[in-house]
């Protein structure tokens, strides 16, 4: 069992166009709404592929019973926790060369109360499931805090879920993430950005993430998946260094793409080459995709994904990455 939990959840409005002129009044060609929030996203591309998941999310007011009506409209298991803020909108807009500017709301805030009953829900939820199945379950815990949420509650989770046997991802940047790195998960996954942030430096090789990520883990990390946009990605844990490449294709949108990445990596044993190879699949496919769509089965093709172990000190590893990594 995969449990994940959005501290921050939204709808994801979408809207395609043409061309992004700033001051112009815009017409777009298309429209669509998505339940959204890195967590959430996880949920849904895991129970596409007949993974065993389940949303927790905090709701409140119109947007967050819309957005528990669309989950539980797409077959996903989510538990909704009432809280007394509100969930908010997102807006992205995606023009027809596949580039995405995305403007994402704050969110209402969470109280001490509230954040506690969402970590019980969690715990329960892994801990009946891990019980049942005979095997440890995954806490994902994700996306950006809402107001008021301290910087260090990824960290608090992380240790509370660890007491209860529950192994944890974290996907989060800035404070968030430096503060949970010094709490060991098991696994986190930055973007470059995010990575390069953690460690105070910029990355301009396969070398720089590499040891970037060795940094993180040398805080208590276990093990790292950076993804480096059109680069590819790396998996480095106490084995050494992966590093995976993917053959381009015309991106759609890239909302989503993290996520579909480390849920294809969890879902694939969390471990190892293949893994990273599932999850660089899945997260090709939905790159492929519309806004917040998250991909399926018939959506995800293995074709043109190559890693390459311990670059670290080989000619690859000194290549430099793209600037849009």
């Amino acid at each position: 069992m995969i449990v994940t939990l959005t501290l921050n959840p939204s709808l994801d409005r979408t809207l395609e166009l043409q061309t992004l002129r700033l001051g112009e009044v815009l017409r777009a060609t298309s429209a669509r709404i998505d339940p959204g929030g890195k967590g959430v996203n996880v949920t849904r591309v895991l129970r596409a592929f007949a993974v065993d998941s389940h949303a927790v999310i905090p709701c409140a007011g119109p947007d967050g019973e819309e957005l528990v009506r669309l989950l539980q409209k797409a077959g996903v298991p989510v538990t909704e926790v009432p809280v007394a803020g509100w969930t908010r909108s997102n807006i992205t807009l995606v023009e027809a060369d596949g580039r995405a500017t995305k403007v994402n709301a704050p969110g209402g805030a969470l109280t001490e109360t509230e954040v506690a009953l969402l970590a019980e829900t969690v715990v329960d939820r892994c801990v009946s499931q891990s019980t049942e199945n005979g095997g440890a379950s995954w806490a994902v815990l994700s996306g950006s805090l809402p107001p008021g949420v301290p910087d260090d509650v990824y960290a608090s989770l992380t240790s509370l879920f660890a007491e209860h046997g529950v192994k944890v991802a974290v996907d989060t940047s800035g404070a968030a993430l430096l503060a949970a790195v010094d709490a060991g998960p098991d696994l986190v996954k930055p973007n470059r950005q995010e990575l390069a942030a953690a460690v105070g430096t910029p990355l301009v090789s396969l070398d720089d993430v590499v040891a970037a990520a060795e940094k993180l883990r040398s805080r208590g990390v276990k093990a790292v998946v950076a993804s480096l946009g059109s680069d590819g990605a790396v998996l480095v844990d106490e084995t050494g260094a992966v590093f995976g490449t993917a053959e381009a294709i015309d991106p759609v949108s890239t909302v989503g793409a993290g996520d579909a990445l480390l849920a294809g990596f969890l879902a694939a044993g969390a471990r190892g080459a293949d893994a990273l190879i599932e999850g660089m699949a899945w997260a090709r496919a939905a790159v492929g995709l519309p806004g917040s769509q998250m991909p399926g089965p018939r959506d995800v093709s293995r074709e043109g994904i190559r890693v390459v172990r311990d670059p670290g000190g080989k000619p690859a590893g000194a290549v430099p990455l793209a600037d849009n990594g």
